[in-house]
């Protein structure tokens, strides 16, 4: 009877938290500016990056730096499927673009399914050679499949329009909806796996992998299961940052990409979902706050010019220091029901 009020209360709980978020997404979409509702667009983006990235690394404890690889999968497939083939035509400059790809179609929810599905496929299918190696191996070989990517959108110009990338992508009115619907699926789907006797196999093999495989875990089935389910969410991820951006090309799509996403699972904790959810906040959120370091001010009645760049070196000190003091992160391995419990423990 205890277990199943506890299991109650938490579901109230989650439940609560999923009304909000429903409530703020209403609420921000009909009260704040473009330029505010466009930095919410980019978190709630960037929280399904994060959040599912954090499932292969933090959860699993697979070092894999193939993010950018993924994302730009799912950019592509949705900025290809939702162009008109008139608006390829025109835009095609290196060379024509393929009949096949003119006459593929479809509306923004398919393609965003597509991109995560075909996201999902390759990543099941570069499971085989991938996890044939641990730690540092497989970091350097998922590090080469992102560069793959990005050489193969530069040298397809007929799929990809090459460097000059695709531009005049869709965009879609009250899109909050659309990125905010996504990351509360993501967050939910990601936490379900989690708490699931799949994600308690995750934890297994990242902890210690040959104690897991000998207490019967399937390693190769657990890890891979992981990798593409984080490279769905990372291709419709993708998908909805080319709607965002309405223009990609291949240099979106650099390892800067994975290494933002790494800052931003580390510093909130490897392992917590919570911690990449408030990880993202802090990092895309606050580095728009701190653009006014970047512009001339009036520190105490001294005139200072504009000083491009200085945003990221106090953000980077900012890092620094709170890796110094907080080593698992903001949140550690903890998500926000830890924190209610210790809480009550302490009552």
């Amino acid at each position: 009877m205890m277990n199943d009020a506890i299991f109650t209360k938490q579901r109230l709980i989650n439940l609560s938290i999923i009304i909000t978020a429903i409530w703020f997404t209403w609420f921000a979409q009909n009260s704040f500016d473009e330029y505010t509702v466009r930095i919410i667009n980019n978190v709630a983006i960037f929280i399904i990056l994060a959040v599912s990235y954090n499932l292969i690394n933090g959860v699993t404890g697979q070092f894999s730096l193939e993010p950018n690889g993924f994302v730009a999968i799912g950019a592509y497939v949705v900025a290809i499927l939702t162009v008109d083939a008139e608006g390829m035509i025109y835009q095609y400059d290196i060379e024509d673009p393929s009949p096949w790809i003119l006459g593929m179609q479809a509306n923004f929810i398919w393609a965003l399914l597509l991109a995560g599905i075909l996201s999902s496929l390759l990543a099941l299918s570069l499971s085989f050679p991938v996890f044939r190696v641990r730690g540092d191996y497989l970091a350097i070989v998922t590090l080469g499949f992102g560069f793959i990517i990005r050489i193969l959108a530069i040298n397809s110009p007929e799929i990809t329009n090459g460097s000059l990338g695709i531009n005049d992508i869709p965009d879609y009115p009250n899109y909050l909806y659309w990125t905010m619907g996504a990351a509360i699926f993501t967050v939910t789907a990601i936490l379900n796996i989690i708490y699931s006797k799949y994600g308690r196999a995750m934890k297994a093999v990242r902890d210690d992998e040959d104690a897991a495989t000998a207490m019967g875990i399937d390693t190769f089935k657990i890890k891979t299961l992981a990798f593409s389910t984080s490279a769905f969410f990372e291709g419709i991820g993708g998908g909805l940052l080319a709607a965002l951006l309405t223009s990609i090309s291949p240099d979106l799509f650099t390892f800067f990409l994975t290494f933002q996403l790494l800052i931003i699972i580390v510093l909130g904790g490897l392992g917590s979902t919570t911690g990449a959810i408030l990880g993202t906040i802090v990092v895309m959120a606050g580095l728009e706050w701190m653009r006014f370091l970047d512009e001339p001010m009036n520190f105490m009645g001294i005139e200072t010019d504009g000083l491009p760049g200085m945003r990221m070196v106090v953000f980077s000190l900012i890092l620094i220091i709170v890796m110094l003091f907080a080593r698992e992160g903001l949140m550690g391995k903890k998500e926000l029901k830890d924190l209610f419990k210790k809480k009550k423990a302490n009552k």
